[in-house]
């Protein structure tokens, strides 16, 4: 059974310039509001899901499986399940993460 999320959920602090809330999900997807301050990181990390990102508001600098890209406001990426991927905010901003299946370890 798929769970209705009305209301997005409550702010999780990651770190000093970085935080996240569940906007909705379900066993099958995840969709997931993240803020960064200036210079904010997302560490190197790798899970099983595959996870698209929509860049709603700055720009960030985006690894990928070794390659970097700029990406700015409007505009979006894949990260494969397994790749090696983080993130670093240059100017502070906020990502919309979907992820397929929903990331567990968020609820």
């Amino acid at each position: 059974m798929s769970t209705i999320v009305e209301a997005p959920g409550e702010w999780t602090i990651v770190d000093a310039s970085t935080r996240r809330r569940i906007l909705t999900h379900s066993p099958e997807m995840m969709v997931v509001e993240v803020e960064f301050q200036p210079g904010g990181c997302g560490a190197a990390h790798s899970h099983p899901h595959l996870q698209a990102t929509y860049v709603r508001q700055g720009i960030f600098d985006f690894t990928i499986a070794g390659k970097t890209r700029r990406v700015t406001a409007g505009d979006s990426l894949l990260v494969p399940s397994e790749a090696v991927h983080s993130c670093e905010s240059a100017t502070g901003g906020t990502l919309i993460d979907i992820f397929t299946p929903a990331r567990e370890d968020f609820l």
